[in-house]
C-alpha cells in the first residue's frame, strides 16, 4: 500500500499568524483530505465496485494529519500497474491535485 505523508508540523506552527488557530489547520486538514477521498474514489477503475468502496479516510495526529488508503488486496497493482498491465493510478492524481489547493489554503492561513 502506497503512503503518502506530509512533515513540516513545528515549521507550520512557527508561521502561523496570531489570528490562525489550530483549529483553522485542522479544518483545512479536514476539508483537504475529504476532498482527496472523492476524487480518489472517482479516479477509481470501477469493475466489481470493490476498490472504490476499498478506499478509506483515517485522521491521524489529533486532525492534523489524513491518511487516504485503500484496503483492497489488489490496490497497489491497480495504482501502480505489473509488468503484464499497465497501473491505472487514482490515488496519485488525486493527490496531485489536492495538494495544489491545500497548498493554497495553508498558504492563506500564515500571510
Amino acid at each position: 500500500m502506497a503512503n503518502i505523508k506530509i512533515t513540516g508540523i513545528d515549521a507550520l506552527m512557527k508561521k502561523l499568524k496570531h489570528n490562525a488557530t489550530l483549529n483553522d489547520v485542522k479544518l483545512v486538514v479536514a476539508v483537504n483530505g475529504a476532498e482527496m477521498h472523492q476524487k480518489a474514489q472517482r479516479f477509481a477503475p470501477v469493475d466489481t465496485g470493490n476498490l472504490k468502496r476499498s478506499i478509506r479516510i483515517n485522521k491521524e495526529n489529533a486532525g492534523l494529519a489524513v491518511r487516504v488508503s485503500s484496503t483492497a488486496e489488489y490496490a497497489l497493482y491497480q495504482e501502480y500497474g505489473t509488468r503484464y498491465m499497465a497501473g491505472t493510478p487514482h490515488v496519485r492524481p488525486a493527490f496531485r491535485i489536492q495538494s495544489a489547493k491545500f497548498k493554497n489554503d495553508m498558504q492563506r492561513l500564515v500571510k
